[in-house]
């Protein structure tokens, strides 16, 4: 059995949900996938032009010997209703890829609604079609865009055997849509996570840190972090990771860091004393499942977050303290950085929240895996 997957990240970048859901269906099966790179979609805006994106890729970009990358070519004009006439001019060599691999039984992945997925889905020559969906994806779109993503969108829902969905809100919107719609939650690398440091004494002069590691984007609640940086002038806050937003006036205890590979992030997690998640509660966030939460809770950090996404059915989890402006904050803080948790009670987060542990309560691909390689 072999996996076509139409990603909405590159190869060569940090380990993500797509990478980790290839690599599992190859240790189940022994299959062998071809993984569709993205391509630019949609019209370039100013802001493409004049901020140059940060690199996030690994230092290496290693391509398994059971994995193939192709690279789609096309013009950023998917909005446009005879885009796919022009774009399909470039996908020769995409087509013959997926031909050869379709010639054996083969499933089809599509992680982002594109008219390449639409295309392909078409062909109706795979043994099973799933859709990943890890994002409310028309809510990053406007105007025509987002109608245009909307629609595309629909259509690949009604036309695959499944769908997964990364967050409650995700499966309550699509399972009207869908009639075989899987919860699968995001989770944590949890073989390849450092472990847990000790918990970090305070006192002897030793500043707390409330750290976030991650993007920063119009989501990001500036608001929510200044007011505990103020109420809390004794803690440190550091903020890791690209910046695409301006950057208002700080106090002194916030520190902006400039984005680490996620080995090195991981690093840098292990010196907080809690992690943190402050996004606003926007369409977007709304079906957010952040994998930082993992992160910061599989390396035994307590976490402090805004109430958006699957954040808010944590509030009864533990070493989860959610915050909004109206929150007692010094007693939050203060219960977060008082938080211990206990080697067993880490592994065992780590354990019920692997990659592996999702996928396999997913059931995507355990009608094949029994299967020899193709």
């Amino acid at each position: 059995m072999r996996l076509i997957y139409l990603s909405p990240v590159p190869w060569c970048s940090f380990s993500q949900r797509p990478h980790e859901l290839v690599k599992y269906f190859h240790s189940l099966t022994s299959g062998k996938v071809l993984w569709i790179d993205p391509y630019p979609g949609r019209f370039p805006t100013f802001s493409d032009v004049v901020r140059q994106r940060p690199k996030s890729g690994s230092a290496d970009c290693d391509v398994p010997g059971w994995l193939t990358v192709a690279k789609p070519r096309a013009l950023p004009i998917e909005p446009l209703p005879f885009s796919h006439a022009i774009n399909r001019l470039f996908w020769h060599d995409v087509e013959s890829a997926v031909d050869r691999f379709a010639g054996n039984p083969a499933i089809l992945g599509i992680g982002k609604p594109t008219t390449l997925a639409l295309h392909l889905l078409g062909k109706q020559c795979f043994s099973s079609t799933f859709y990943d969906a890890m994002d409310n994806y028309p809510a990053f779109y406007r105007g025509w865009s987002r109608l245009a993503m909307a629609a595309r969108e629909r259509r690949i829902i009604t036309g695959v055997s499944t769908v997964l969905a990364s967050s409650t809100a995700l499966q309550g919107r699509l399972k009207h849509v869908a009639t075989d719609v899987r919860l699968v939650l995001n989770a944590c690398a949890a073989d390849r996570l450092p472990v847990p440091a000790a918990k970090r004494q305070q006192g002897d002069g030793k500043v707390p840190v409330i750290g976030y590691v991650g993007t920063i984007g119009h989501w990001f609640d500036w608001e929510l972090v200044i007011a505990l940086a103020q109420s809390h002038p004794a803690i440190r806050f550091r903020l890791i990771g690209p910046v695409y937003v301006r950057i208002p006036a700080l106090p002194d205890n916030i520190v902006v860091e400039s984005p680490l590979p996620h080995s090195g992030a991981l690093r840098a997690m292990m010196e907080f004393d809690a992690g943190l998640i402050p996004f606003k509660r926007t369409a977007l966030t709304s079906s957010v499942d952040p994998i930082k939460y993992y992160e910061y809770r599989g390396l035994g950090l307590p976490v402090i977050s805004s109430v958006f996404g699957e954040m808010a059915f944590r509030n009864e989890c533990d070493g989860v303290y959610l915050i909004d402006l109206n929150s007692d904050m010094g007693l939050l803080v203060t219960q977060a950085l008082a938080y211990c948790t206990t080697p067993d009670s880490s592994a065992r987060f780590r354990r019920d929240n692997s990659w592996e542990s999702r996928f396999n309560q997913a059931g995507i691909f355990r009608a094949v895996a029994a299967q020899s390689p193709a």
